[in-house]
């Protein structure tokens, strides 16, 4: 009986955490510009993530380099190098680079792509006006950790 009420009491306590979702942008927190702790619980999908580099939502190719990308045209030299990535910089500190890359480095050009607020004057497209409401991030929660499980493939040689 113990056990059963153990378990059913853990399950209602995942289940919780589960529809509970990821942090708002504005709740993430970021120690020294990295985040410690997934947004989503759920392991980032490499395969998702090179996806969302390669002119995907992200377009991370636009200003960066990546020779696990070299089959695609154009890529950046704004940022630097990302071959590697996974040996200068821990998952933590990529986390938090790829959702607000001015929180460690605040004079880069990287967008904020989990971020959703200290904006000025954002736009509704291109009519001249204010957004009628709050900005989505550029990049949710998961799509964050799929890029984050692609930059960790990104080892030196």
């Amino acid at each position: 009986m113990k056990t059963t009420s153990l378990l059913v009491a853990a399950g209602v306590c995942l289940a919780g955490a589960a529809l509970a979702g990821p942090p708002a942008p504005s709740d993430v927190v970021y120690e020294d510009g990295a985040v410690a702790m997934s947004l989503t619980g759920v392991p980032g999908d490499p395969e998702n993530g090179r996806s969302i580099m390669n002119k995907g939502a992200g377009n991370c190719i636009a200003c960066h380099e990546v020779t696990a990308l070299a089959d695609l045209p154009f890529h950046g030299e704004i940022g630097p190098m990302l071959d590697g990535a996974a040996d200068r910089w821990t998952e933590a500190e990529l986390r938090g680079i790829v959702a607000n890359a001015k929180v460690m480095f605040p004079e880069s050009m990287m967008p904020s792509f989990y971020r959703t607020d200290g904006y000025i004057r954002p736009g509704d497209a291109y009519t001249g006006k204010a957004a009628p409401t709050p900005l989505e991030p550029l990049l949710t929660a998961q799509e964050i950790e799929d890029v984050v499980a692609f930059l960790m493939t990104l080892k030196e040689e």
